[in-house]
């Protein structure tokens, strides 16, 4: 693992001796996708267009954010930010990088939770607009623009979060193939004829499993919060 820790400490270093306008930028799209996003500003507008469209979108956010908590829990994973201190390898050697307010995350972060929640949320609302783009229009290009648009979102996410030092680029890439993997699975089992109570009370299962397993963790002697 160190080499692809290394690895990533020297493209991140690369990304932030890039032109000073593109620092902006990154920071934009690193806080612009954050996860909640998906809860507050793409299901109300997904909702809006299409009942059924907003509830995949909600449907996808919650689980994902769910199952992202527990891999990190399993995967660990380090962070940058930290990493490069704690192995030593910037005493052995003179890397120069930027903090940033968003580079301190604790935490496991393994896979990227902006990659996978984003992914997984977006994915029932690209497959909408493609199917009424495919409806509306037989330009090949408008057909393919809604998931190509979806695949260089999700790559600005994964850049920004390696730019920032919160993930290394193989965190990011698995947070990008499980959220989009995950997007798609869930999309063809939505409960889309259930009430908002369903949602509550597995919004609560949720919360309640992962407070389980949470103490069966620590109880079995993994410090998660390492």
């Amino acid at each position: 693992m160190d080499v692809l820790h290394t690895a990533g400490i020297r493209f991140a270093q690369a990304m932030q001796s890039g032109p000073p306008w593109l620092e902006k930028f990154w920071i934009s799209v690193t806080s612009l996708a954050d996860p909640k996003c998906i809860f507050t500003i793409c299901f109300p507008l997904a909702y809006f267009l299409n009942r059924k469209v907003g509830v995949s979108v909600l449907w996808a956010g919650l689980v994902s954010e769910w199952l992202n908590v527990v891999l990190k829990w399993f995967l660990f994973g380090e962070r940058p930010f930290w990493w490069v201190q704690e192995s030593g390898l910037s005493s052995q050697e003179h890397i120069k990088l930027r903090q940033f307010p968003v580079s301190c995350e604790t935490g496991p972060g393994s896979p990227s939770g902006h990659c996978m929640i984003t992914g997984a949320g977006l994915w029932p609302l690209v497959t909408a607009l493609t199917a009424l783009a495919s409806s509306h229009s037989r330009s090949s290009v408008l057909r393919v623009l809604p998931f190509s648009t979806y695949m260089l979102l999700l790559l600005a996410v994964g850049l920004s979060r390696i730019f920032v030092l919160a993930h290394f680029p193989h965190q990011v890439i698995g947070g990008i193939l499980a959220g989009a993997a995950l997007g798609w699975k869930l999309e063809a089992h939505t409960p889309t004829a259930h009430t908002p109570r369903f949602f509550v009370a597995t919004a609560l299962v949720l919360l309640l499993s992962s407070l389980a397993l949470h103490s069966l963790l620590l109880a079995a002697g993994i410090d998660i919060d390492w």
